[in-house]
């Protein structure tokens, strides 16, 4: 009996690592799922680490922050995160609205294949003239995770390696409060910053916030 005993402790022990080890090899990362330790910034509804030569920003909706502006050379990367329905996941639908709204826009875009499943790739009107854009949607438990690139890391692969990288180590905490479908998960500044308007545009809302302004970390 004990030297059974002996030989399931081991089985046990290594079965109780294999379920704290996360389950797919890159994020983003749900809150509540095994994921690697990382140095991320904690804000509330998002944990973002970011490497090095890499500007961040938090946008923020009148005096609320709601998602995080990365830029690096002439790149942009804009985060942001919104509440799903337990019964799936939105970024279906989301592509369908966008890819609407940028055509009535006088912009285009196609659905192509990336690394984290489909997205829309083209082009959209701007005050300086036409801009490169990518949105990347990634479905959570509970929650959608919107990437939006724009400038050359939209169309170019290795100017767009920082910021996936970025995109992979997310953490979403979503939160038990209950939340309406594509409401934002808000965020918080972390200690005291200085507001300063004029965010980098990356593309139409489909959710339709209102103007947004950057408070650089």
């Amino acid at each position: 009996m004990f030297r059974r005993r002996r030989r399931e402790q081991p089985e046990q022990a290594a079965a109780e690592v294999a379920e704290q080890r996360p389950a797919r090899e890159s994020g983003p990362w749900d809150a509540d799922e095994p994921h690697p330790e990382a140095d991320r910034v904690d804000l509330g509804g998002m944990r973002v680490s970011v490497g090095e030569g890499l500007d961040v920003q938090i946008a923020v909706a009148g005096d609320q922050p709601i998602g995080v502006v990365v830029l690096h050379d002439d790149s942009v990367l804009q985060l942001h995160a919104f509440a799903a329905p337990k019964r799936g996941g939105l970024w279906d639908e989301v592509r369908t609205k966008l890819a609407a709204s940028v055509k009535e826009a006088g912009g285009s875009v196609e659905v192509t294949e990336g690394p984290f499943g489909p997205e829309l790739v083209g082009s959209i009107p701007g005050e300086a003239g036409t801009q490169s854009v990518r949105y990347v949607g990634i479905d959570g438990p509970r929650w959608f995770l919107r990437a939006v690139l724009s400038g050359k890391a939209a169309l170019d692969a290795a100017a767009a390696e920082p910021f996936e990288a970025v995109i992979r180590d997310v953490v979403v905490v979503r939160g038990e409060d209950p939340m309406p479908p594509e409401e934002p998960i808000l965020l918080r500044i972390p200690g005291e910053r200085h507001a300063t308007p004029g965010a980098p545009e990356a593309g139409l809302d489909p959710f339709e916030r209102g103007p947004e302004i950057t408070e650089t970390r």
